[in-house]
Parts: C-alpha cells; structure tokens; sequence
C-alpha cells in the first residue's frame, strides 16, 4: 500500500482523486492511490483509505477508475504560434509530385476566387531525384496564382512563378527577408526554393516582411487562428504546459489574447528569437519582458538560437560530408569563434539558451561554445539546451551531462517512416553514420537530462506518439525498428515529458511530479501505458486533465 505523504493536518480539500493508480514521477513518494487539492496545489497524496479525511461537503471527488494518473505533460518544444493553418493546402502524406499537384488542384477547385495559394507539410522526399523544389514544379498546378508552400519543417519555403514575381525575387535579389532563394548555377537565376525559412522566415523582420508583401498567412488573426487550434489540441492531449521556442517581441499580444478570451489553458513558456543582427538594446527589451510576463501560466525568457539547419535539404553542419556529396558538410550559421563569444555574452547577463543543432559538427560547436561559457564566466546552473540532437558524435555524448547542457530531444523525428531508410534524412547522412541518430538511451545512461518534446506542426503533437516512438522506434502503424539499440523504457519516456522537461526549463519545484506543493496539474488516461503492450500506446487518450486543480478536459 502506497504510503502518505504530507506534514498538513487533513481537512475538506477543493478536489479529491482516488481509486487511481498514481504514477507521481517522484522517487520520494513513487506511487499512490488518491490526493487531494487545495487552492491549486497539491495538499496530500496516499492510500484511498484515507482520502476521506480530506472530503467534505463541498470538496469535488473524482473517481479515477483505476486509471493510470500521470502528471501533466510538459512538452519542451511545441510550436503551438506557428501551428497547422486549415486555410492551407494540407500536403502531409502526398509523397509524389503529382499527388501534390492533385491536392492543390481539388484545393483551387474549392476556392477559385483566393488570391494565394498557400500550402504546408510539403515531404522532401515527395520530389523526384531527390533534388530540392522548384517553382516550374508548381506551376502545372498553379497557374497564374501566386502559391506560397512551407515544407514540413517549417525550415524551407517553396515559390512558384507567379510568387517569385510578387515577392520580387530575382537573380539580383536572393537575400531576402525571409529567407535565401537557391538560384540555378547555370542561369544565376532563382529556382522558386527558398533556404533559411525557419531563421529569417518566422523572425520578427521576416513576418513583418510578409505581412507588407501580401502573404494572408502572415497576418495576425491568420497567426492568432493557428495559436489557438494548437492550445486546444494541448490541452486534449494532456499538455499541462507548453514551451514554445521560437518568438518575437511581437508575437507575445497572442499569447495575451488567448488568456484575454479562455484559450490559453495550458501554461506557456515562450522563449525569444535571437536571430543574428540582435542588439544589446533588444536584450535589454528581452529582459524586460521576461520581467513583465513571469507568472504561472505564462512566462517569457530563455533565448533562441540557430547554429544549423535541417539534414533533409543538406543544411545541417556535419562533421564529415554528406553522403554521395562530395565535399560538401554544411555550414554553421557563425564560425565556431563568434559562436563561443555569443554565447558567453548571452550567459553572462543570465540568458538561458536554447539551440537548434542537428549535424554533429553543429552540436560540437554548441557543446564547445557552453564550455567557452563555464570557463570564461565560471559554473552556473544555465541548462542551456540543444534543441533536437539529431546526428551526434559519441565522443561528445558524455559532454551534455558534464556542462549541463539539457538534451531536448524529438523521438518521433527519429521513427523509420520519417527519418529511417529510404528517406531524405537517412540517405543524407548515410549508412556508416545511422548510429549517431537521436542516441537518447546512450544520452540517457551518460546522465543527461533528457527533455522530450514533439516539435509540432512538425510532428504529431500528442505525446504518446512521441512515447510510443522513444519506446519502439517503430512507425506508428507498426513495422521494423530502426536503431533500436537507442530505445528507451516508458518509465524513462515518461520522465522525459514530465520531470526532465520542468527541470530543462526551471520548473522541477512546481511541475514535472505529483508532490505535495506542487500545482495540481495532472492527467487520467484511458490506458495505463506503463503496463499495455508498446503498440497499445498510440490511441491512448487523456480522459480527463487538470490544471491547477481545475478539471479543463472530461471526457
């Protein structure tokens, strides 16, 4: 029998749980069957017989059913801003190029009068000969009607003709606001794919480039409309709170606006862009919003880096080249040196920094830069975090755990039908280097902090898809592993979305665990995923989440 834990004497609580199977993710206290709730945080946890002492007259009692009881998911990498657009052409599956052509042609059907055409979740792989987009591959579908396609990365965007013309790209102006047009090396002129997108793109200068330019999926209440679908959708998967990484001054009105009209039902941690070209002024107006917005649903502070890009299109930075390409390996968006000295300053005034890196030779030079940091400005308890660490070398897996650098990782990135053979990812990188893909077991038994995330739109939001990946390695229909050396055990899948993404973002003393003194946020499933088999994961669903004690999803 669980035993009980609190140093409160018992009275009528606001809410009761119990006959539940309470998976705490405290090592103190690592199982219960009840607890109770009083002014939004946890009072007691113990054996049901004596949740009694706790109910009174106007307490709330929720009969768990002997379901399983997990704290709140905390997903540490979730572009709930950004989000899936349903004014979009929806590409996600269309794996050739006359699928796509397909979808948009029922899409202009529908819509003849629209002045863009605007598309999402293009697949890499969907384009034939594996070479990168063009706009002559868009315009049989498009015709005359600018067509504006984002990949499904968000990384990379995809212009036809008709766009290039009305965004003013042409062979003397690649540089643009929201990204860098790849032109033809035979012509000099722009071939219609844009690079840099998710740098320059989705940057405060860059949607404002696009707001003024005309593009509708730029506008705010297009913006507004994707962040509020996303936190829905949180908050029926169980998402207690949310770390959305990537944001502009500008973009925190939404979040206000979501509070301001009962959307925001997740709490939020927004972490601010700083895209290269950031001043010490705007430093200073980061540190003051992280003043201003500082309570429990929504907090702004940690920054947001790139030192790389994405494999698919070959802009990640690998320490060697990419497969069948000669010599080419990426390249870092700052040379090692200035690299190392960002982020020293960025440390010395208390920054917390999270790093986008996917190659190898892109993780090393954050790992390098962190330890620049401690040795210039001494040990701190930063948590700066490389974001996503798709390819690393094991010579630098032991690194995370010594400098203290959180590993914020994507698993379902790594499953075969996305990543595994056969796709752009794999081919890339090539055979002889699949070992070093999303090494989260080696990671985790070196002692880093594994903060797992699902990178939405990029991915499937729900995090027991995200679970059912870190567990099989397997696509989600079934089907072979790939790399399944790296798998990791639920329990460990489980604290990586709970425990090990609050402690990433410094909030292990209020979320993460079902402890006394900790806000009430917690979520029933309909499956105790720790007991059914790995491929019964996926479908389970949260029956019902609270947050702060209060019931926000009962199904």
């Amino acid at each position: 029998m669980p035993r009980t834990t609190t140093a409160i004497t018992p009275s009528p609580a606001d809410l009761v749980l119990r006959n539940a199977r309470i998976h705490t993710v405290d090592p103190e206290l690592p199982a219960a069957e009840a607890l109770a709730v009083r002014g939004g945080r946890i009072v007691w946890l113990g054996p049901d017989a004596e949740a009694e002492e706790w109910t009174g007259p106007a307490t709330r009692v929720l009969d768990g059913r002997g379901r399983l009881v997990l704290p709140g998911f905390i997903d540490a990498h979730n572009h709930v801003r950004l989000g899936s657009d349903d004014a979009c052409v929806q590409l996600a599956g269309a794996d050739s190029l006359d699928e796509i052509h397909a979808r948009i042609r029922a899409w202009r059907a529908d819509h003849p009068d629209a002045p863009w055409i605007e598309a999402e979740a293009f697949d890499y792989s969907a384009i034939p000969d594996g070479r990168m987009p063009r706009a002559t591959d868009l315009d049989p579908a498009t015709g005359d009607t600018p067509a504006f396609v984002l990949s499904y990365d968000v990384h990379t965007a995809w212009l036809n003709t008709a766009a290039l013309r009305r965004l003013g790209v042409d062979r003397d102006h690649t540089t643009l606001p929201f990204g860098r047009a790849e032109t033809d090396p035979a012509t000099g002129e722009p071939t219609g794919f844009v690079k840099d997108f998710a740098v320059r793109g989705l940057s405060r200068d860059g949607h404002r480039a696009l707001r003024a330019l005309g593009v509708p999926w730029a506008s705010p209440d297009r913006q507004y409309g994707r962040l509020a679908k996303s936190l829905d959708d949180a908050i029926g998967f169980g998402i207690t709170t949310v770390v959305e990484p990537q944001n502009s001054l500008d973009d925190l009105a939404l979040f206000e606006r979501a509070r301001a009209e009962g959307r925001l039902r997740s709490r939020i941690v927004a972490a601010l862009f700083h895209p290269r070209g950031t001043t010490d002024a705007d430093l200073d107006d980061f540190a003051e919003a992280a003043e201003r917005f500082a309570d429990e649903r929504l907090r702004v502070g940690p920054l947001k880096l790139y030192i790389d890009d994405v494999v698919e299109p070959r802009t990640a930075a690998l320490l060697a080249p990419y497969a069948g390409c000669g010599r080419h390996r990426g390249d870092t968006f700052y040379p090692a040196e200035e690299f190392a000295e960002l982020l020293t300053k960025l440390d010395a005034r208390g920054f917390q920094c999270f790093v986008h890196a996917t190659g190898d030779r892109g993780i090393r030079t954050v790992l390098d830069a962190v330890e620049r940091a401690r040795a210039v400005n001494g040990p701190r308890d930063a948590r700066h975090q490389v974001v996503h660490v798709e390819c690393l070398d094991p010579r630098d897996t032991p690194r995370f755990a010594d400098l203290g650098v959180v590993a914020c990782m994507q698993p379902r990135h790594c499953a075969p039908d996305i990543a595994g053979p056969g796709k752009d990812w794999a081919e890339n990188i090539g055979a002889d280097r699949w070992h070093k893909a999303w090494p989260m077991r080696s990671l985790h038994e070196a002692g880093a902090v594994l903060a797992l995330s699902s990178d939405w739109n990029v991915a499937e939001m729900d995090p027991m898809a995200g679970i059912y990946t870190a567990v099989t390695r397997r696509p989600l229909g079934g089907g072979a592993p790939w790399q399944p050396g790296e798998t990791l055990d639920v329990a460990t899948a489980v604290h990586g979305y709970t425990m090990g993404s609050a402690y990433a973002n410094f909030l292990e003393g209020e979320r993460g665990s079902l402890t006394v003194g900790k806000l009430a946020d917690f979520v029933v499933l309909s499956r105790d995923i720790l007991r059914v088999r790995p491929e019964e994961i996926p479908g389970t669903v949260a029956e019902v989440v609270v947050v702060g004690g209060e019931m926000v999803v009962e199904r």
